[in-house]
Formats: structure tokens, C-alpha cells, sequence
């Protein structure tokens, strides 16, 4: 009797052993939501708006200073009612139509200027004049790697809203910066750059 029981349990517990445990993928980060509470779309057109209303409005483009047109800035609208120029968003991989928080991705204007450059994003050279990492334009498109690393940024999630980063991680061998995206006000302009007070936004379809 004793032999007779012992011989089932062995079997049921083996069949357990033998059994692979089911493996979860990585899950996708969450997307990134518009006000309306839809999820951001590659290619599609949009406004970066200001959590904090009476503190300037929308983004634009601005020249770096009155004797020099070329490069554009990316700057804030002074006054809070202007949504300033839409946005496209283009992420790491271009298979990928929502926009993902923490996910490298491009920023370009949907404008033309007079610049014979592009409106992608990117992060300039140190301004030593000013002591800033300004975001300016005449980035490159796609092409993730170590020639692009300054054309890349990423949304995050920041106390309910979202923030602009810049943190890129397409090169694992390349040491780069990685900090927020804050304003900077110079001679009454406000421009877009690094800073250790991040710029609080939402994004608005056009």
C-alpha cells in the first residue's frame, strides 16, 4: 500500500520539475499621453505647452542673438496664449508609431526657416559666453549611433505631466550628458537648456 502511493507522488512531482515556468517579456514603457488622454503618434503633429500657466507659452524658434539669425534656438513664446510652432516626434525605431516614455526619439519642428538647415533638435555646443547647454536646430533624423548622440531626447514622466530629457542611450560605449531640460532666460529670451530644473509639459494635437 505504502509503495502504491509513494509511486504517484513521484511521478506528479517530476511532471512539476519538467514543467517550464512561463517567462514574461520585458514590458514596453508606458506611452506617452496628449491632453486629451490619447497616446502620442510618430509623425503626427503636436504643441509642447507649459504646465505652469503665466510663464510663457508654446516653443518656437529664435536666433542666438540680433547680429546672428543662424543657427535657431528652440525658445519659449513670452506670451502664454501662443502655442508657438507644432512638433513631430520620430522614436529610436521607426517601426514604432506610439511614443514611449524614456525612448529615445527626434523632435523637429513642422516649419521652414530661412536657416538653410534642418528644425530636428539638438543639443549645441557648451556656450561658454552664457555657462549653458543650449537645445538648438540643424539636427539629423534617424541614423541612431555616436555621430547622432546630441540629435536625441526623451519624455518622462514628472509628477503626473512630463518633462523633456536629455539622456541618450543609443550608443552603449559613449559617455554622454544626462540631465533635464529646463529654461533659461538671456536678455529676455527664454530658451530651452540643460539645467537641474526641468521644464513641466503637456502636448496639445494640432
Amino acid at each position: 500500500m505504502r509503495n502504491t502511493l509513494v509511486l504517484p507522488s513521484l511521478i506528479l512531482l517530476f511532471a512539476f520539475i519538467a514543467t517550464p515556468l512561463p517567462v514574461r517579456g520585458n514590458a514596453s514603457p508606458d506611452p506617452v499621453l496628449d491632453i486629451a488622454g490619447k497616446q502620442l503618434r510618430a509623425g503626427s503633429k503636436y504643441y509642447i505647452l507649459p504646465v505652469t500657466k503665466g510663464r510663457g507659452g508654446g516653443l518656437t524658434l529664435a536666433g542666438r542673438s540680433n547680429n546672428k539669425t543662424c543657427p535657431v534656438d528652440v525658445v519659449q513664446e513670452q506670451h502664454s496664449f501662443r502655442n508657438g510652432l507644432p512638433v513631430t516626434f520620430s522614436p529610436v525605431n521607426p517601426k514604432k508609431g506610439v511614443v514611449r516614455e524614456s525612448t529615445d526619439l527626434n523632435i523637429k519642428f513642422d516649419a521652414a526657416t530661412s536657416c538653410a538647415q534642418s528644425t530636428v533638435w539638438k543639443l549645441d555646443n557648451f556656450d561658454a559666453a552664457l555657462g549653458q547647454w543650449l537645445v538648438t536646430t540643424g539636427g539629423v533624423e534617424g541614423n541612431p549611433g555616436p555621430r547622432t548622440m546630441r540629435n536625441w531626447f526623451k519624455i518622462e514622466k514628472f509628477f503626473g505631466n512630463y518633462k523633456l530629457v536629455y539622456c541618450p542611450s543609443v550608443c552603449n560605449f559613449c559617455r554622454g550628458l544626462c540631465r533635464d531640460v529646463g529654461i533659461f532666460i538671456n536678455g529676455g529670451v527664454r530658451r530651452l537648456a540643460l539645467s537641474d530644473v526641468p521644464f513641466k509639459v503637456v502636448f496639445k494635437k494640432v
